[in-house]
């Protein structure tokens, strides 16, 4: 069981560790390691890559802090290691980089891997309930993961597996909604990745003549780029709207989401008048005027738009594109009689 942290757990979590980490700073610099720099600096590099670690995860095991974690915490060891031993001192630090730390990482690697491979047995199995891949991936990589490093890893691995594992057709459910076949935003996306296409071959050829190193770089660069388009597009067919019975997902396929209480919701508005997008009216689209809208919500209280890389907006008003308008807004005021 885990246990959630407060202020002078997180203090003892990680001061500890800096601590001990000082501590050992100090200690390379006094007349002691002066006398005897070969037993201290064995002693040092065992306290930074194995006891150190070895306290905080004692320290993290029951906690909701991944144990990846202890990978920054290994390389900060390392690094002070290499800043504070001589350089004809740091040959058991040498060993532990060049044949432990390897080994390290790849298990972190097989571990990641096998747990997104059980996160995606898990969502096919539960498909037919409506779960979410995206969604379901976030969930384990949180679990896995350092947060900084989340939103980064699921995005890559999404792109990947929208544009080139899931190819099965989405069949919408009652509660369903799609936004992508009556905005044009295919054909858009569509004529990107060709003008990529076309570009990449014409500035590959030009740049040949000057440096073959950066005309790989940048073909690699826009190739990557269009991969990344192809997975954002097909996600748009796979992630749908979705309303539950007691809230509204709203999907731009991986590129933004937000979740709305069914009681927050004030009105819904059947229109595509112009608004002046701000910092309490924003677009579900990350596209923004390039894509019209035909659907305005109006909340009682501010939510926040979740876009690509985990980037967050506040807002206060929404407007968004549904495919079949009439029967969301009819779907929607159904369920907010039904809040009442």
């Amino acid at each position: 069981m885990t246990t959630p942290l407060n202020v002078q757990k997180t203090f003892i979590l990680f001061g500890i560790p800096l601590l001990l980490l000082g501590l050992l700073v100090l200690l390379a610099q006094s007349a002691w390691f002066s006398a005897n720099p070969d037993a201290l600096s064995l002693g040092i590099t065992i306290d930074l890559v194995l006891t150190i670690p070895l306290v905080y995860f004692l320290f993290i095991r029951k906690t909701r802090i991944p144990n990846a974690t202890l990978i920054p915490l290994l390389i900060l060891g390392m690094v002070v290691g290499y800043m504070i031993l001589p350089t004809a001192q740091q040959g058991y630090l040498n060993l532990f980089k060049t044949w432990v730390f390897p080994v390290v990482e790849l298990t972190l690697i097989s571990l990641v891997l096998y747990k997104v491979s059980q996160a995606v047995k898990g969502y096919k199995s539960h498909q037919r309930q409506g779960a979410d891949f995206y969604t379901t991936l976030k969930q384990t990589c949180t679990e896995l993961l350092p947060k900084p490093t989340v939103i980064p890893v699921v995005t890559e691995i999404a792109v990947f597996y929208y544009g080139f594992i899931h190819w099965k057709k989405r069949t919408l459910r009652e509660n369903e909604f799609s936004y992508h076949r009556e905005s044009g935003t295919l054909s858009l996306m569509m004529a990107v990745i060709f003008i990529v296409a076309i570009e990449t071959v014409v500035f590959h050829i030009l740049l040949l003549k000057w440096s073959a190193v950066a005309a790989w770089i940048l073909t690699f660069i826009s190739i990557y780029s269009g991969l990344q388009l192809f997975g954002f597009l097909k996600s748009m067919m796979k992630r749908p709207i979705a309303l539950e019975k007691d809230r509204l997902l709203l999907r731009y396929g991986i590129m933004s989401e937000t979740t709305i209480d069914l009681k927050a919701i004030d009105r819904i508005e059947l229109s595509s008048r112009d608004l002046e997008f701000d910092k309490e009216t924003r677009k579900l689209s990350f596209l923004g005027a390039l894509e019209p809208h035909n659907v305005i919500l109006h909340l009682k209280a501010p939510h926040t738009l979740t876009g690509l890389y985990g980037v967050k907006r506040p807002y206060h008003t929404l407007a968004l594109h549904v495919d079949e308008k009439a029967r969301f807004a009819a779907a929607l005021n159904q369920a907010l009689q039904e809040q009442v």
